[in-house]
């Protein structure tokens, strides 16, 4: 048994078999990128760096499913079949008409079992709920929203231009017709000190969330936050490979422990960052790290939760 709630092992569990996520990239923007509430998009952004070549906006949803499942064909031999990940940007940012013609399109295709769409609280409505409540009745459908921070301070300092509270009506409107509902938060960002972090804890174990994704903070080239990294590197935290997987077990102590642990850390090709400070160390060997470090401390997700409650 895991010492956390692993989303490889619920995954296993609820459906019997591997599923592996495609991603999907069908052209989507976002509000604050396109001049609707501000423009430049979030400060830490290029969505290059979180995407695989196949999958670009100029191809069909088809062709991009294919090529993925091509890709991934040789990596994970034991998929028992995939997910349609719409991935980049605000991927419910669009009429409904459009979204049901690009969900539909991936549906199709035989060897896809759901979707998993990322987006922003506030791009998210009662309708568009709706009709992902009916696709639900036959399909997976997970809600991944990215709201990255607790502290309305940050969300306004990175150019989310949407507030913790609007992720909170957004997460209980999704929740209450039945869908799964994921979170995204990023640690490390500008001004919030590992103590904020830590608190946010008690913020994100009140939402009405299935699963949640943590990613350190990196800093991609080109973006506003590399400018801002260079000129006032003190707003920052900076992590060590082995002090970030300390305090992530930290932060593990004090989630529920329904919570399932979608990823605790991310990769980005060495192309996009200056510098690789914790070399290239792929996602199963941090995995690996996290088990033994909880195993060592002798320690589990939910420890401090279970004591306080």
């Amino acid at each position: 048994m895991r010492r956390y709630n692993s989303q490889a092992d619920f995954i296993k569990e609820k459906y019997g078999v591997r599923l592996q996520k495609l991603v999907v990239d069908a052209g989507f923007t976002c509000p604050n990128r396109d001049g609707s509430k501000a423009r430049g998009g979030c400060t830490f952004c290029d969505n290059n760096a979180f995407h695989p070549n196949y999958s670009t906006p100029d191809k069909s949803i088809s062709q991009q499913l294919e090529e993925g499942i091509e890709f991934h064909r040789g990596r994970y031999r034991r998929a028992g079949g995939y997910l349609a990940y719409f991935q980049p940007y605000s991927n419910t940012y669009a009429p409904l008409e459009k979204l049901k013609r690009l969900y539909g399109e991936a549906l199709a295709h035989p060897q896809v079992r759901g979707i998993v769409i990322g987006t922003r609280p506030d791009c998210e409505d009662e309708a568009k709920l709706d009709y992902l409540a009916e696709l639900a009745k036959d399909h997976i459908v997970i809600v991944e929203y990215g709201i990255e921070s607790c502290y309305d301070a940050t969300l306004e300092h990175i150019n989310r231009h949407h507030t913790f509270a609007e992720a909170v009506r957004a997460v209980e409107m999704t929740a209450a017709r039945g869908l799964y509902t994921g979170a995204h938060f990023i640690l490390g960002l500008p001004g919030e000190t590992r103590e904020m972090m830590l608190s946010a804890a008690d913020k994100i174990n009140a939402l009405k969330i299935d699963s949640v994704k943590f990613h350190q903070l990196q800093i991609i080239k080109g973006t506003k936050m590399e400018e801002e990294y260079a000129q006032h590197p003190e707003r920052f935290e900076k992590f060590t490979l082995e002090g970030y997987i300390d305090f992530f077990v930290d932060i593990l102590e004090r989630l529920r422990p329904d919570l399932v642990i979608e990823r605790f850390a991310g990769e980005v090709p060495p192309r996009f960052v200056n510098s690789t400070p914790w070399g290239l160390v792929r996602n199963v060997e941090l995995l690996r790290m996290l088990e033994e470090r909880l195993e060592c401390r002798e320690t589990f997700q939910g420890r401090l939760f279970a004591a306080e409650n």
